[in-house]
């Protein structure tokens, strides 16, 4: 269990990097979303405006910052609303709700690495 929060941190800032370097860098075709969609107008809205770069940064930065034990903490804290709001947006805008098993991997490594954490994070309420 000594290594477990080392590699959950790992897998989730991997994670984050790759699916922030996908877009970033273009690397792979922007699939086509339907016209008339509550996904479409989502994308429509957020798309032109810079907003989803700016979240890909944010997720390239946070992932970055699990991958060093030292900097875990602040890659969860920048990741934290990131990852609420892609639950947020698969229950209420995709309508395809939160038990997706990426969504459920990304949740469960969030956690663990959170409850791994919680003595850091202890200071906060205290």
């Amino acid at each position: 269990m000594k290594y477990a929060p080392l590699v959950a941190s790992i897998l989730l800032g991997l994670l984050f990097i790759m699916s922030s370097a996908v877009v970033l860098f273009g690397m792979a075709p922007t699939p086509e979303i339907p016209k008339g969609t509550p996904i479409a107008a989502f994308m429509e809205a957020f798309g032109p405006t810079g907003y989803m770069t700016f979240v890909k940064v944010l997720e390239m930065i946070g992932g970055l910052l699990l991958l060093v034990s030292r900097t875990r903490n602040l890659g969860l804290l920048i990741l934290g609303p990131i990852i609420v709001n892609i639950f947020a947006f698969h229950q209420f805008v995709a309508k395809d709700g939160i038990f997706d098993p990426m969504l459920l991997v990304i949740g469960l490594l969030a956690a663990y690495l959170l409850w791994a954490g919680r003595k850091a994070w202890g200071a906060l309420f205290s």
